[in-house]
């Protein structure tokens, strides 16, 4: 128990006593979502001492307001200026300027939409090659796993290729990224798991994040190159390389996974892009509001401050719900439908300011080419069975989804 779990609930702040991180709200977190929204724009929640917001102004508020919010103690429950990390901070995620400037600095030119442009041929040949083979897979009359023919194939192949990682062991990614995002919620059975799964695979992650492992070119290697022209340090680079390899991912495996369940589960919408396999883009970028594959993300009160005219005090952990503010009625109208003509500009899937996510070009990249390729090949796409969840303290992730494709 922390201290903040002793402190009675703030004057004049509503109490909702629920804990986001049981196993129940994580299977089908929605109905609380709605809860939190409705009990005010900030809530107190005393099972973990923990101020929470689920309205999209106020969630854009915690995150843009980056010297009020800070993420140098953590972006998770864990207070980094109270208890040490489980693990060297992140030089993006975990920390503040001028630090994370110069990291950040250095990886937005090596992602930027100009050197996106560059590997975008051969990630349209790869999703191409991939959906060529599900087609025959599906002529053959396979039903299909969404999850482990789709979602985890594409990025597991394209990304990592960019990166510069090779080939063999990529599967250890997944296992290590499972673990990074149940450390953002509490030290629960879940977080237990995954540390005991990815105990052997540790010494791998950090082995490849070595140059000599890495291949000429690649996102990795430039990282390095950037170290030997004095922007990061030497001692820097490797653990920006371990930024790619925990968080480049996991989430767009989750978000491409999650968008084939809303095509899937939604026939009309799937109908209107294989109709205009154009809509990819804007269908995946719906699914990342309607199902956000990055639940939550925490930010510390550096002073104390005021949101929507709640008095929070310094040193509090403020927990804003990304997936929430996604469905807010106040910013989107009709949020509950899941609709691919909808431009959801403004959502937090990917967060905001200085902190957004540093790869979303890429992550949008590999799900606009899959869910094109996937459109102009197959006609019908629906569930051929029931979807297997699997529970993360940060991810809405599924482990498989059986789906019935009925070629063009």
């Amino acid at each position: 128990m922390t201290e903040q779990d002793l402190v009675a609930a703030p004057a004049g702040v509503p109490v909702l006593d629920l804990d986001p991180f049981s196993m129940a709200l994580l299977d089908d977190p929605y109905p609380y979502h709605a809860r939190l929204r409705e009990a005010g724009p900030v809530v107190w929640m005393p099972k973990h001492g923990i101020y929470v917001t689920g309205r999209h102004e106020q969630v854009r508020e915690v995150l843009n307001d980056h010297e009020a919010y800070i993420s140098s103690a953590g972006v998770g429950l864990a207070n980094f200026n109270k208890e040490p990390p489980f693990r060297p901070k992140s030089l993006i995620l975990e920390a503040d300027p001028p630090d994370h400037t110069r990291a950040r600095t250095v990886l937005s030119r090596i992602l930027s939409p100009r050197s996106v442009m560059l590997i975008r041929a051969s990630f349209v040949l790869e999703a191409d090659r991939l959906l060529d083979e599900l087609l025959a897979a599906v002529q053959a009359g396979q039903v299909v796993d969404g999850i482990g023919q789709v979602a985890e194939a594409y990025p597991l192949k394209v990304f990592p290729d960019a990166v510069g990682l090779e080939s063999q062991g990529r599967e250890n990614l997944l296992l290590y990224g499972d673990m990074v995002f149940n450390a953002v919620g509490p030290r629960n059975e879940l977080l237990a798991r995954s540390a005991e799964k990815v105990q052997p695979v540790t010494a791998w992650i950090m082995a490849h994040c070595q140059r000599h492992m890495l291949q000429a070119g690649g996102f990795g290697d430039l990282i390095y190159q950037a170290a030997d022209a004095g922007e990061i340090s030497q001692d820097e680079a490797p653990m920006l390389v371990r930024s790619f390899l925990s968080a480049g991912v996991d989430t767009t495996v989750n978000g491409i996974g999650n968008a084939l369940w809303c095509l899937a589960s939604h026939p009309e919408a799937y109908a209107k892009l294989h109709a205009d396999p154009g809509l990819a883009r804007t269908a995946f970028e719906e699914a990342l509001r309607f199902e956000s594959a990055v639940q939550t993300f925490f930010r510390t009160t550096s002073r104390d401050v005021l949101l929507a005219g709640v008095p929070i005090p310094a040193g509090s952990k403020v927990l804003a719900s990304l997936a929430a503010a996604n469905r807010d009625e106040r910013q989107w109208p009709d949020p509950e439908r899941f609709d691919i003509e909808r431009r959801p500009t403004g959502h937090m899937a990917f967060g905001s300011g200085i902190h957004g996510c540093v790869g979303q070009v890429v992550a949008r990249l590999e799900g606009e080419l899959i869910l094109a390729a996937l459109a102009k090949r197959f006609k019908r796409l629906e569930l051929a069975g029931q979807p297997t969840r699997r529970l993360n303290n940060t991810l809405r992730a599924l482990s498989s989804l059986p789906l019935r494709l009925t070629p063009a």
